[in-house]
């Protein structure tokens, strides 16, 4: 007889939340996680709520007001003298905020019955009572029905600069600087690098970044690439396309890296600190025996259907760990699926509605395709965009860079993708994602009354200006 109806491997966004959804429906669920805190005591939320999506949102709003009272209270009438930085309570606030939603998740599982197990659990082969589960080495075999793979992700290394976690960091030591490096570079201008940077930047350090990639934000809309460079760069952030590392050594004094670009040949930069953030890798090759017979594709993701299932009956993988971007709230879309199919439910997630953010000043969010992707596949469309600098309550806010950029289907003016780069694009992307969940039209959020004054007016402009009849511009 099987010990549990569901076993999830991974406490992160997307394991944690299929452990509760399933046990909200009646199922016997009991989720393994391995992770530890500084403290050495056992931590739900996985990378996502411990060294990822939270604590680096802490700080980049903490390093926004800080840069705030410094150059932006002025234009307001209010004048500020004798600013300074305590670093270290910044951090602790950083650590609290993480810590209270760990105990929060503890507190969910308790609430919804989740049996949290802490430990590594690896699927070790199935018998007629369900599929046998080990942690931690064989010390313990428990037995379920179902398995729900969960295991997220791990920073990608780069053989040239092998992480210390003193000069040579990755995203869990670049989040924790005991002192802001006055000298600091980061190889990789995606999501993690931008937003390390624009941290340290806004702290006072001196910011690098190499980026290998040819083409800025590659994955971005070309309209909003541009803008975002545009806006990142003046405010002080050094970035370098196509750079190739040649090398990486370190002394007493800090990092050298040698590198290389078409334009400008071999060069050499001398940082206090070096941020690795070049991508991440799938946490899947020890969550399977080899003879299980697990499949996964070349970089280690395991394969799945639409609906999580795996090439095994009864086990299901979700997250970074499988296909698709390495996104948390697609995670948990997932997680949330899965366990509600498993519970004989016929739920399903539309990965093309999944919203991408990134947490900059301006903030960046998208969904759905961008130009360049409808270009290539030929489909004929229509675009509107409209600029945060007609925009009331932007102005106000003195944030009124960036813009909205709406594209629609040319014959049936289906919202194809929403592009928008100005203040809270994270809260404002989600009037587009309902638009793609419900195949909306342009005209459809043209002719939805928007609050005045208010950002999500842009929205409405932008709809407008899909068929050329916005009103303020």
């Amino acid at each position: 007889m099987a010990d549990f109806d569901v076993v999830v491997i991974g406490g992160g966004p997307g394991g944690y939340v299929a452990a509760i959804r399933g046990a909200q429906l009646g199922l016997n669920v009991a989720c393994v996680d391995d992770w530890k805190n500084a403290q050495g005591k056992s931590a739900l939320g996985g990378t996502c709520l411990n060294v990822g999506c939270i604590p680096s949102k802490a700080l980049l709003e903490s390093s926004e007001q800080y840069e705030a009272v410094q150059h932006d209270m002025a234009v307001h009438g209010i004048m500020i003298q004798g600013v300074s930085l305590d670093l270290a309570k910044m951090m602790a606030r950083k650590d609290k905020i993480v810590a209270d939603f760990t105990t929060g998740i503890t507190g969910l599982f308790k609430k919804n019955k989740v049996n949290s197990i802490a430990g590594r659990a690896k699927l070790l082969r199935r018998t007629e009572e369900g599929w046998r589960v080990g942690i931690d080495n064989g010390k313990r075999e428990i037995v379920a029905k179902y398995v729900i793979i969960a295991t997220g992700s791990r920073p990608r290394p780069l053989a040239l600069a092998e992480v210390d976690g003193v000069q040579i960091v990755d995203n869990v030591g670049a989040l924790s600087f005991s002192e802001v490096p006055q000298r600091l570079a980061v190889i990789g201008a995606g999501v993690i690098g931008l937003e390390m940077g624009s941290v340290w930047r806004r702290l006072g350090s001196r910011v690098t970044l190499l980026e290998a990639a040819p083409a800025f934000m590659a994955v971005a809309d070309e309209a909003i690439a541009r803008e975002a460079w545009r806006s990142f760069t003046k405010q002080g952030l050094t970035i370098y396309l196509g750079a190739e590392i040649d090398g990486v050594s370190q002394n007493k004094n800090g990092v050298r890296i040698s590198w290389r670009d078409a334009k400008s040949g071999t060069q050499t930069l001398e940082v206090d600190k070096l941020i690795v953030a070049v991508g991440r890798v799938p946490n899947s090759e020890e969550v399977a025996d080899a003879g299980v017979g697990l499949k996964r594709d070349a970089v280690g993701r395991i394969a799945t259907d639409e609906y999580g299932r795996t090439c095994l009956p009864g086990v299901y993988a979700v997250g970074d760990v499988v296909h698709g971007p390495m996104l948390a709230h697609k995670a948990s879309e997932e997680g949330v699926m899965v366990a509600e199919r498993i519970a004989g439910q016929e739920s399903s997630v539309n990965h093309h509605g999944v919203p991408w953010v990134v947490y900059t000043s301006p903030e960046i969010a998208w969904v759905g395709m961008t130009e360049q992707q409808l270009k290539s596949e030929g489909v004929a469309y229509k675009s509107g965009q409209f600029s945060f600098q007609a925009n009331g309550r932007a102005r106000c806010l003195n944030k009124a860079s960036g813009f909205v950029k709406i594209l629609a289907h040319a014959r049936t003016d289906r919202v194809l993708g929403v592009h928008i780069i100005g203040p809270m694009a994270s809260e404002l992307i989600q009037q587009a994602v309902l638009a793609i969940a419900f195949s909306a039209s342009s005209e459809d959020l043209a002719r939805t009354v928007h609050a005045h004054p208010s950002l999500s007016e842009v929205v409405h402009e932008a709809a407008l200006a899909v068929d050329k009849r916005a009103v303020h511009s």
